[in-house]
């Protein structure tokens, strides 16, 4: 059986990904927390992650590092990873791609911190950029395949890609127009998407780096999660 190695489902928008969508597809894992350490990772997670970082999933002695290497490893042992449909399919797989390495403003002012409310102080140019593009991609997705997922009828890879953009329009309160309005409530109303919330509420482990951040983008409003 696979097993997943994740950090704190408060924080961890990366492990989120593969987590999110093989619970989604039915995709059978055992699950391997070990929180984020206070005074660096890199040696903590070297013990299971060539990289020193989450997430990895381990398959019978091998190691696969990074959410889209994990997400094209299991894309060749399970037909419903990516649309069936080649179209939709090279779609999704550009608009993953584009998530996994841009976005840097929105993750650098929004870090994802799924227990807490922020009103976010006013947004960087580069913030309001990257919204715009979200809308952008997801309004052509919805429009382009027919809804309600980003590549059609059925949740696949690249929306487990964007889940952790719909935590950070929870917390942040983040904006979003046309159809692409209603795509992050629909993604937090997922079965596996509150199974994810409530164990992030129900986590005490805090971590001051990522506790920083998120108190340096705005006015703290209100914390849902578990008293430490």
């Amino acid at each position: 059986m696979y097993t997943l190695h994740i950090a704190n489902k408060n924080y961890s928008s990366w492990s989120l990904r593969p987590w999110i969508l093989m619970r989604e597809l039915g995709i059978p894992f055992e699950e391997h927390q070990v929180p984020f350490p206070s005074q660096g990772s890199f040696e903590t997670y070297r013990a299971f992650s060539p990289s020193g970082r989450v997430p990895c999933l381990t398959d019978n002695g091998l190691a696969v590092w990074d959410s889209l290497a994990i997400v094209e490893y299991l894309a060749e042992r399970h037909a419903a990873v990516w649309p069936e449909d080649a179209k939709a399919r090279a779609w999704a797989r550009s608009a993953a791609a584009e998530m996994h390495s841009s976005f840097v403003a929105l993750r650098n002012d929004c870090t994802m911190n799924c227990g807490v409310r922020v009103r976010l102080k006013p947004q960087s140019e580069s913030l309001q950029h990257d919204l715009f593009r979200l809308s952008d991609l997801w309004n052509d997705g919805l429009s382009r395949f027919g809804g309600p997922f980003l590549a059609g009828a059925r949740f696949t890879a690249v929306d487990a890609f964007f889940a952790p953009v719909a935590f950070r329009a929870q917390t942040y309160g983040l904006e979003f127009t046309g159809a692409a309005a209603a795509y992050p409530t629909r993604l937090l109303a997922l079965p596996a998407m509150r199974e994810w919330y409530e164990a992030a509420l129900a986590e005490t482990w805090r971590e001051p780096a990522h506790e920083a951040e998120m108190l340096a983008e705005g006015e703290f409003l209100d914390d849902l999660r578990a008293s430490t």
